[in-house]
């Protein structure tokens, strides 16, 4: 006989009320990791290359848009100075952005307003127009790569996270390889709004791709917005940024730069304390509580100023230097881009089967050589040999670059996983900045110092071939300071190129301290570190 008691009992206990919709999108629950990833992935693939794609292809047309606008040299700048600094303010903000109106609605948000401020570019009639329209840009350009990464890191499971992250490196690295060829093109046959024109397809497409296939991604937990640690740290970012940037033409040591460096130093200062403070904080600083995360940071560094400080002076080389076109400089540089496109999805691969030491040591090595071979740069120097010495660059960074950033995420707990991408992102941003400064700042300290010392051992008394090219005037002599010029430019990315050299063999003795071994499965603990 079945009593009262045991009929309740054996009832089943209502279902819970379903969870509140989230307005304005369809209810579309996340996918479990493992479970249809790979369209999703390469929509994160797109969105991510176009972000990073307009950095490079911007710089192409820097020259073709300063005769246009009949701006000077270094208002031109400001081109990329303002989305730089704009984006280095925006990141910190990002994490919060994604929890309060939810990942899926925050990149499809970000990837149209991408796609907009672009075409506005096109339309820019002066420079304080596109000026403004850049910064426009680089609003949703800062906050696309953070909700990239953390909602990948949400789809995917953690033993495949190496190939996924592989593929989606391809978007990091191989977007700057090729940005030089297609903005090339389009600047010398086309137009040059086109480079701003291109990302409103392909922006469109993949918000439309976005929508149809993308776990919904709802808004987290509540927290409210940390305003006096979101101005700490955008102004110490701006700050640094700015230094950086305009060092060059300021003076390293001048007023302006050394008391934007202070306050810069400062306010990031406040913002490590304001955020210990707070109970709920704009980034969780606990993610410096996980070594190989830190680690990771460390290896980031190095490897971006390898990967993007010769993107910038070798076609400055051959551009002003050698006098090749934008285009031609672009079709040289292509091959690397097509060796990291292979290098890629295999680095990934590598790191799901015998984790990021093996992979990170190999890469960076194989980069430090590619730089040493890179320093024989010359007067003389063939294509040939460009090609040679950068593809070994690329089959380096390809190999390393991935691996590095998985590995640092992967050892992050899941609740942590979008502060931890934000701080990589700055990391990357903030490294390519200084590094790029520093060397340059290097380079023009070593080509003045080598011009002079060369100019006084020309001596038209004691050459008469000097004596007789000088009595016929300038104009005689202009090939041979030319010749001068170029040499001690090569001398000068000689130095360059072996300072990157040394970087990346340390950072090879610091990957060392990765984790060696298979990553651990969904739902298992990660060991700190295996073997």
């Amino acid at each position: 006989m079945t009593t009262t008691a045991d009929s309740a009992a054996a009832r089943p206990s209502p279902a819970p009320p379903p969870p509140p919709r989230t307005p304005g999108l369809a209810e579309r629950p996340p996918a479990a990791p493992g479970q249809g990833w790979g369209l999703p992935l390469v929509v994160l693939i797109t969105g991510m290359f176009m972000s990073i794609l307009d950095v490079s292809i911007v710089n192409v047309a820097i020259p073709t848009i300063q005769k246009q606008f009949a701006a000077s040299t270094q208002d031109i700048q400001w081109i990329t100075t303002a989305y730089t600094l704009c984006l280095g303010m925006v990141v910190p903000g990002t994490a919060w952005l994604g929890d309060r109106f939810g990942l899926t609605r925050t990149y499809l948000v970000s990837l149209l307003s991408f796609a907009a401020a672009s075409a506005l570019c096109a339309l820019a009639w002066d420079l304080p127009s596109m000026v403004a329209f850049r910064i426009l840009q680089a609003i949703p350009g800062g906050i696309i790569p953070v909700v990239c990464v953390t909602m990948l890191y949400r789809i995917v499971p953690s033993e495949r996270i190496g190939t996924a992250m592989g593929l989606y490196g391809l978007g990091i690295v191989v977007a700057p390889a090729i940005g030089p060829t297609l903005g090339g093109y389009l600047v010398d046959y086309v137009d040059w709004r086109l480079i701003f024109l291109l990302n409103l397809p392909i922006g469109l497409v993949g918000c439309v791709a976005a929508a149809a296939v993308l776990p919904r991604f709802g808004p987290g937990p509540r927290r409210r917005f940390d305003l006096p640690g979101f101005a700490a740290a955008a102004s110490g970012l701006f700050a640094l940024l700015l230094a950086v940037s305009e060092g060059q033409d300021w003076g390293w040591t001048g007023y302006r730069v050394l008391g934007l460096t202070v306050f810069g130093l400062l306010a990031l200062a406040l913002f490590v304390v304001l955020e210990l403070e707070v109970e709920q904080p704009l980034l969780d600083l606990r993610v410096f509580r996980h070594w190989p995360f830190v680690n990771s940071l460390l290896l980031i560094t190095a490897n971006s100023v390898a990967l993007f400080s010769p993107l910038f002076y070798l076609p400055l080389f051959l551009q002003e230097g050698r006098g090749m076109q934008a285009f031609d400089t672009g079709l040289l540089l292509l091959p690397p881009a097509l060796v990291m496109l292979v290098m890629m999805p295999i680095a990934g691969r590598l790191y799901d089967l015998i984790g990021p030491r093996i992979p990170t040591v190999l890469g960076l090595v194989v980069t430090g050589y590619g730089m040493v071979l890179m320093a024989d740069i010359s007067a003389d120097i063939t294509r040939q040999e460009v090609v040679v010495w950068t593809m070994v660059r690329s089959l380096g960074v390809g190999l390393c670059m991935m691996p590095i950033m998985t590995g640092g995420i992967s050892a992050l707990p899941p609740e942590i996983v979008s502060s931890g991408s934000a701080v990589n992102t700055i990391v990357q941003r903030v490294a390519t900045a200084f590094g790029l400064a520093a060397l340059t700042a290097l380079a023009t300290t070593v080509q003045a110092q080598t011009l002079a010392d060369r100019a006084a051992l020309l001596d038209p008394g004691a050459d008469p071939r000097l004596h007789e090219l000088a009595a016929r005037g300038a104009s005689a002599l202009y090939p041979l300071m030319r010749e001068l010029q170029l040499q001690t430019m090569a001398t000068s990315f000689h130095d360059v190129f072996l300072v990157i050299a040394w970087m990346s063999f340390a950072a090879a003795g610091l990957a060392l301290l990765q984790r060696h071994g298979r990553p651990a499965r969904a739902g298992t603990a990660e060991p700190a570190e295996i073997g």
